[in-house]
């Protein structure tokens, strides 16, 4: 029943299911379970390599066995059923389980639910997986899990689906405020509930439990635990750390390099600027269309010597008009349906992905964006689609080349991540940043920039990104960003659209990357009548495209965002080294002020700044709660400390030390520790 088949290792055998237990980096535990003779052999975001690990025992009795690591401890009872405890003797998890078996158990019960749940799935080699646990602790809050468009940053009492969609990424990985972090290392499509009465995960077709559980006495030290076992972002280029100008979408070559030059004559700043999608022939042809853009060469020389970087879109569909599709077909780099004509996205084309899980398919596509891009001098790639995004999301039709969709589908945009990065780093880049519409645990290591998708240009909109960028952030995600003023909907010309523009633009300069973006109404007329010309154009969307007042506001936040770039640049090699978030809910560098577990409007731009973002239309004025025990003062829009300074008694408790501070429209309160 109990082993020890090697000394980090815990094992337990009940009929056909074992379980193992084993020391997984300092303070950490990884437990898997299978009904099949062996474990899969893959790690899934478990990817780096582990330490020497000396703080390990194993005790194996005739009745229980446990493994000690450190600051934690498993042990399993006779029963098979889990209780993980921290170093104090706290329990950190413990598994659900209702048997009466044992009748002495003061859990004894006839409802006869199982804390590992392996639902056959009939006809297949593959399980319905239902893992379950006690909701130990009433007052738990629990954060992370990656990029969800809801507005709550706690999400204890949350139904998450395990799942990637256009503007949701599945990242499994939890913050819990009782001091543990917990990863759901399953690729599976699913679900996880953070109920009242218990917590579950669930994988819909899967062969094994796999997950891991770190205990720390700080968000920091279990966040940076994470980074060491997954993997942290690589060290940020320079022009990651200015202004980048989008829209949907620059027509052509001339649209584009005035912009630039609009922008330079105007002294404005600009590291990036972006040729958005149906820049090529057709989907699936890396490639810039010559007849909209006839010399790349020369405007991409023309941007450099602007000092701006030119990004250009990769999308993942592939048209079976395209002129590389027979070929991809025919040697297989294209995901697969169970049923049904072979047309996944249903767009301007009939197109079908590649598939990012096929070496043979990363290597591919990389190569024609070698030849057609890198070669001619572009650094930076925007990696579209990158769930990848389906017309209808039938997760049990599509058969990649690491397995059914239902299975391990959630791994989609780590491979087309890591197909780009790999392909630049053999190419000799060092610094690699690119952006990307989804994520899963793992993605930060290959230089994914992750953004929150096609989202809609509202007030409630906005809301929902601020807890979307800090819970990405606590998921091992610290590369985030969003597109300012939404990506539906707005309309340069209206007032109310321009106080909304205006506010997310003077939030955006306090995120991880400052990026302008959305298809802004009206369209503009088709230009053109080849290629992508059917993809019209929105509306103008450079910072003077708004009116005066606007434009006057957006040229003091991007030289307040020019200001704060040495600053960022210490914050994004502490997220290469440790694995921090470069925004960061208040409790993060303050975890010992409960009450700032509970403010979920507000947050810490690294460890200096803490950005009170405006919210809601019409707001003039706003509640700021400062951590205590530390001198604020104010920061105006120019960068300069103003005002008096503020400091709270750290023997103020629980209570919140808060202020009412002036938002004018001009104006976004931002505070500077001065300690």
């Amino acid at each position: 029943m109990f082993s020890s088949p090697d000394d980090n290792v815990l094992e337990y055998r009940y009929d056909s299911e074992l379980l193992r237990i084993e020391a997984w980096g300092p303070n950490a535990l990884r437990i898997r379970a299978t009904h099949q003779p062996t474990f899969p052999a893959e790690n899934w975001a478990l990817s780096e390599s582990l330490p020497e690990l000396k703080d390990v025992s194993v005790d194996v009795q005739d009745d229980q066995g446990s493994i000690h690591n450190s600051a934690i401890t498993a042990q399993i009872n006779k029963r098979g059923k889990i209780t993980i405890t921290n170093s104090k003797g706290k329990v950190l998890l413990e598994e659900f389980m209702r048997q009466r078996v044992d009748v002495k158990d003061p859990k004894c019960s006839a409802l006869r639910i199982v804390p590992r749940e392996f639902k056959p799935r009939l006809g297949s080699d593959s399980w319905h997986l239902t893992a379950r646990f006690e909701a130990t602790h009433a007052d738990e809050k629990i954060f992370g899990m990656g990029q969800y468009q809801q507005p709550y940053l706690d999400l204890k009492g949350a139904d998450i689906e395990l799942a990637h969609r256009n503007s949701q990424a599945s990242i499994p990985f939890a913050v819990s405020s009782e001091g543990y972090g917990f990863l759901w290392n399953n690729p599976a499509i699913g679900r996880a509930v953070f109920g009242k009465n218990a917590t579950t995960f669930e994988a819909y077709s899967t062969r094994v439990l796999d997950y891991w559980i770190v205990a720390g006495d700080t968000p920091a030290e279990i966040v940076r635990a994470y980074g060491k076992v997954t993997g942290t972002v690589p060290e940020m280029p320079e022009y990651g750390l200015g202004f980048w100008q989008c829209k949907l979408r620059y027509q052509t070559q001339d649209e584009i390099l005035e912009v630039a030059r609009e922008h330079k004559w105007r002294g404005l700043p600009m590291d990036v600027i972006v040729a958005d999608y149906f820049h090529w022939p057709y989907e699936g042809e890396w490639k810039f269309d010559p007849t909209f853009w006839p010399d790349p060469d020369a405007m991409i020389t023309e941007l450099k010597s602007l000092d701006i970087e030119l990004m250009v879109s990769i999308w993942p569909t592939v048209d079976r008009k395209s002129e590389n599709f027979n070929e991809m077909r025919e040697k297989g780099l294209l995901i697969r349906q169970d049923r049904g004509f072979p047309v996944v996205m249903d767009g301007w084309g009939n197109t079908v992905h590649f598939d990012a899980t096929n070496p043979e398919a990363r290597e591919y596509v990389w190569q024609k964006a070698k030849q057609n891009y890198y070669d001619h001098g572009i650094r930076i790639f925007w990696l579209d689609e990158a769930e990848p995004e389906y017309t209808h999301y039938d997760f049990d039709n599509y058969r990649y080349h690491a397995g059914p969709d239902l299975m391990v589908g959630n791994i989609y945009p780590v491979q087309y991540s890591r197909a780009f990065y790999e392909g630049m780093k053999a190419a000799g880049q060092e610094r690699i940043v690119n952006l990307v519409r989804c994520c899963w645990a793992g993605s930060q290591k290959y230089g994914a920039l992750l953004w929150s998708g096609d989202i809609a240009s509202s007030w409630p909109s906005l809301r929902a990104q601020l807890s979307a960028g800090l819970n990405a952030g606590l998921a091992g995600i610290p590369w985030w960003t969003t597109d300012i003023g939404g990506f539906h909907g707005g309309d340069p010309r209206t007032p109310e659209f321009r106080e909304l523009f205006v506010r997310w633009f003077q939030w955006g300069a306090f995120c991880p990357v400052f990026r302008l973006h959305g298809d802004r109404e009206p369209q503009q007329p088709r230009h053109g009548t080849t290629g992508g010309s059917h993809c019209l154009s929105g509306a103008a969307n450079e910072v003077w495209s708004y009116g005066d007042e606007v434009y006057g506001i957006c040229r003091q936040y991007l030289f307040l965002r020019e200001r704060l770039r040495p600053y960022i640049r210490g914050l994004m090699a502490a997220a290469h080294r440790d694995g921090d978030p470069i925004m960061r809910p208040l409790f993060y560098d303050f975890p010992e002020q409960r009450c700032l577990w509970d403010v979920s409007d507000q947050y810490m731009f690294g460890h200096r700044y803490l950005v009170a973002p405006v919210l809601h239309e019409g707001q003039r004025d706003r509640r700021v709660v400062l951590p205590r025990g530390v001198h604020w003062q104010q920061l105006d829009a120019e960068g300069e400390r103003v005002g008096p300074i503020h400091w709270g008694s750290a023997k103020g408790g629980n209570d919140d030390f808060t202020i009412y501070v002036d938002a004018p429209l001009e104006y976004m309160p931002v505070f500077e520790c001065i300690d």
